[in-house]
Order: structure tokens, then C-alpha cells, then sequence
């Protein structure tokens, strides 16, 4: 049995299902947004939308999300110039075959969901937040890990602006002199 939709309908369907995710998707619309690779971002990702549709309908067997996720990366780093490596490839080619399955079976929940999303998020502006890793972080201590610590990895971190310390204001007595205070040098 081949892995694609037999009718025109479900081919239209699961079409928009794949626009409306990669719609939501918050990594390629920074890439469409921010132009990363080049003008013309949002037909880049129309092109991204029929290659996977084009798979799907041209594969003999149903294709899985770790092949889908395979491709949305070799495209993103074609035509976006970028290297997705947050892992949200993978929750999207998840959701890209749940609504391929779905549609096969003649259901609509994943595209209806999606499209209503798809609405919500249009012609809003993405902000990225930008982490910082330094060699430091890369160091692994599994000693000490408590539940709280595992689930606080998948939160996203917010970079601390460090600001310049405030300078004291200088502390004058009745006289009118300025008091002078030593610095904190410890010696060894």
C-alpha cells in the first residue's frame, strides 16, 4: 500500500496542514522574518512546504517524522543559510506526519488545529532570545540533579544584561572634606 493521500481532497488537506505548521513554526518565521537567507524568504518556505508534501506523495511507504525532520534541516540550511539545532525540527516533522496520518484516516483535528493557530500567530513578529554558552556550561554534573533541575533544561534562559556597578556617591562630612575609603584589598 503506498503512503500517500489516494484523493485530491486529502492531498489539498494534508498541503495545508504542512503550510499551516510551518507557519507556526517559530524558527522559520525568524528565517523568513530576519531574511537569513536572502529576500524571497516566504516562497523559500512555500518551496520547503511542497518539497515535503512532494515526499510524502512520491514516497511508496509512509515516510516517518525522522526522515521529515532530515529534510526540514537539509532545507533550512540550504536555503535559509541556517543550522537548526534547537530540536524543534523534530516536534515539527512529528506533527507534520500526525496530520499526513490523520488525513489518510479522514480526520481533521491536527490541520484544524494548526490553521487555527496559523491565524493566530499571522503577520505577528517574532522575537528571538538570544543564549549565551560559554565552555563553562558545556560541563556535565549529573551529581546533585534533583527533578527540578531536569525539568528546568527545557525552559528557555534569558541572558542577564550585566550592567556597570553604580558608583557611591562621596560621602562628605560637616567640615566639607570628603571622606576617603580603602578599597577592599585582601592580602595574602
Amino acid at each position: 500500500m503506498a503512503g500517500t493521500p489516494r484523493t485530491p481532497n486529502s492531498s489539498v488537506l494534508f498541503a495545508r496542514g504542512v503550510i499551516a505548521r510551518l507557519s507556526i513554526w517559530s524558527t522559520l518565521r525568524i528565517a523568513v522574518q530576519e531574511q537569513w537567507g536572502g529576500p524571497g524568504g516566504a516562497e523559500k518556505r512555500t518551496l520547503l512546504a511542497s518539497e515535503i508534501v512532494d515526499a510524502f506523495e512520491s514516497a511508496d511507504t509512509a515516510l516517518d517524522d525522522e526522515y521529515v525532520e532530515d529534510l526540514l534541516l537539509q532545507i533550512m540550511e540550504e536555503e535559509f543559510e541556517v543550522r537548526v539545532e534547537d530540536g524543534s525540527a523534530e516536534s515539527v516533522a512529528k506533527d507534520i506526519v500526525k496530520i499526513y496520518d490523520e488525513i489518510r484516516e479522514g480526520k481533521a483535528e491536527a490541520l484544524e488545529k494548526f490553521e487555527a493557530l496559523a491565524e493566530k500567530t499571522k503577520n505577528k513578529k517574532v522575537e528571538a532570545i538570544q543564549k549565551v554558552v560559554s565552555d563553562d556550561e558545556d560541563w556535565d554534573d549529573d551529581e546533585g540533579e534533583s527533578d527540578e533541575d531536569e525539568e528546568m533544561e527545557d525552559v528557555p534562559q534569558l541572558i542577564q544584561r550585566l550592567e556597570p556597578p553604580m558608583k557611591e556617591e562621596p560621602e562628605v562630612d560637616e567640615d566639607g572634606f570628603i571622606t576617603v575609603k580603602a578599597k577592599n584589598k585582601s592580602r595574602r
